[in-house]
C-alpha cells in the first residue's frame, strides 16, 4: 500500500510540473507573439518629459520654450540603418509643416558628437537636432531603440509615440492629432 501510495504522490508531482511548465510556456508563447511597437506608451496623454539638450551642430533646445507648437521628437544615432530610412520623411515633414507650427526635433542618442555631426551633414538635415550625451533624456522618455519617434501637442502633451523608422502618412496622421489636441 506505501508503494501505491508513493506511486501516486509522484504522478501528482509530475503533474504539478508538467502543468508549471506548460503554463509558463503559454505565458512566454503569448509574449512573443506581441509586436512591442504596438503597446502603447506611458507617455501618451500625459506632459513629455523635458528636454534642455545642446545642439549638436547649433543653438540649443529648450523644449518648454517651444511650448504653443506641435513637436516631434525624432530619437536617433548615426550608427542607426533603420534611422537613415526615416530621414526623407523627417525633412520632409520639417519642410511642409515649419512654417505652420511644427517643429522636428532630433535627438541624438548614444553617439560622439563629430560622428552625429557628420552624419547631419551627409543626410542633409536642417531640421534642430540636440545631444543627448548621457542618455537622461531618452530614459525620461523610455526610449526602447532608436529610432522612436513621439509628437507633442501644443500644450505639451505626448500624443503619439512610433517605435522603428517613421513615414510621411503616420507624422501626418500624429500632427493632425496633435492639432487637434488628441492622442493619435
Amino acid at each position: 500500500m506505501s508503494t501505491e501510495h508513493g506511486n501516486r504522490r509522484g504522478l501528482l508531482w509530475l503533474l504539478a510540473v508538467v502543468t508549471a511548465v506548460a503554463a509558463a510556456v503559454a505565458l512566454l508563447a503569448t509574449g512573443l507573439q506581441r509586436d512591442p511597437a504596438a503597446t502603447r506608451s506611458a507617455l501618451v496623454g500625459r506632459a513629455a518629459p523635458a528636454i534642455r539638450l545642446s545642439g549638436v551642430a547649433g543653438d540649443p533646445v529648450d523644449l518648454a520654450k517651444l511650448r504653443g507648437q506641435v513637436v516631434v521628437v525624432n530619437f536617433w544615432a548615426s550608427w542607426c540603418a533603420e534611422c537613415r530610412t526615416e530621414q526623407a520623411a523627417l525633412s520632409a515633414t520639417w519642410d511642409r509643416y515649419r512654417d505652420a507650427g511644427v517643429v522636428v526635433l532630433g535627438v541624438d542618442f548614444q553617439d560622439t558628437r563629430a560622428d552625429a555631426r557628420d552624419y547631419l551633414a551627409q543626410a542633409g538635415i536642417s531640421y534642430p537636432t540636440v545631444f543627448d550625451g548621457r542618455s537622461r533624456t531618452a530614459l525620461a522618455y523610455g526610449l526602447r531603440g532608436v529610432p522612436e519617434t513621439f509628437v507633442i501637442d501644443a500644450r505639451g502633451t505626448v500624443v503619439d509615440r512610433v517605435i522603428g523608422p517613421v513615414d510621411q502618412q503616420r507624422l501626418a496622421a500624429g500632427i493632425a492629432a496633435a492639432r487637434r489636441g488628441e492622442p493619435s
